[in-house]
């Protein structure tokens, strides 16, 4: 690595150390702010409310949006010990998914799984899976990821469905910000050429700290003088929804697709690899 090496910064947790050393073995620096923890918010009460409220139902949906999510049910749900109510309101209801994640936690317990949503695996294509889905009156029950998604519930309510959420975690800062903050000095630096994204909620989650610095505006101003790469168009709407410029998005939207955009980013710069 020479010493004019770029420097690229992440926010990826989860797959933080893999996606550190693949961005050293580029030739790059590797920044690692970890700008997302996923928090456990399940209430127990509820849950098994929501059991007994799914088993009056004759013909439900149910939509998960994570894999995370399904393993957090799991666990409370065996806990509570009701995994095998759980499974069999599954059989008889219709099981619809969002992406890969959700599709291959729920593959490993056996559960059927009835719509799949296309890449990239957004509400859109979701809502479009279930576009010949009678929602008129039928109650959908949604797993609800680590934040909040309006524009899913919405569509789901103006289709006649009666939604009920399902909230197994949530999003939030992790406990160690240091990192976070070693980032806002390095972007105000000038230290930093590239920013990568793998989810629309670590960008929220830097602006949303920086302001707790007041530094919001100027985290703004300095993002927008490096080259950001998000992971899929969610997280792409998202940066634009916060006033940024997205200069390269993978496709398929996954992490392996983001890192061979990074690599050829770094490689048409003529970085020695």
């Amino acid at each position: 690595m020479t010493a004019s090496a770029p420097v690229v910064a992440y926010l990826e947790s989860r797959a933080g150390e893999q996606m550190g050393k693949l961005i050293t073995r580029m030739g790059a620096i590797a920044l690692h702010a970890p700008a997302l923890a996923e928090a456990p918010d399940i209430d127990l009460a509820q849950l098994r409310d929501w059991i007994d409220e799914w088993e009056a139902q004759t013909d439900a949906l149910v939509i998960f949006q994570t894999g995370v999510g399904v393993e957090a049910l799991d666990a409370s749900l065996a806990q509570l010990g009701l995994s095998q109510r759980f499974k069999a309101l599954l059989e008889r209801s219709t099981v619809a998914v969002r992406g890969p994640k959700p599709t291959a936690a729920l593959r490993k317990r056996q559960v059927r799984i009835d719509l799949s949503a296309a890449s990239p695996f957004t509400s859109e294509t979701l809502l479009h899976a279930l576009a010949s889905t009678a929602l008129a009156d039928r109650k959908v029950y949604v797993q609800r990821h680590g934040g909040q998604n309006p524009e899913l519930m919405a569509a789901l309510r103006a289709r006649g469905a009666r939604v009920t959420e399902i909230t197994a975690y949530r999003w939030s800062l992790p406990a160690d910000t240091a990192p976070l903050d070693g980032l806002l000095q390095a972007l105000r630096d000038g230290r930093v050429g590239t920013v990568v994204l793998t989810s629309a909620s670590q960008i929220q989650n830097l602006l949303a700290h920086a302001a707790t610095r007041g530094a919001a505006q100027r985290c703004l101003e300095d993002l927008r003088g490096t080259e950001i790469l998000s992971v899929g168009p969610v997280c792409s709407e998202a940066l634009r929804q916060a006033g940024l410029t997205v200069s390269a998005e993978a496709s398929p939207p996954k992490l392996g697709p983001l890192m061979e955009l990074l690599e050829s980013r770094l490689r048409a710069r003529r970085l020695p690899l």
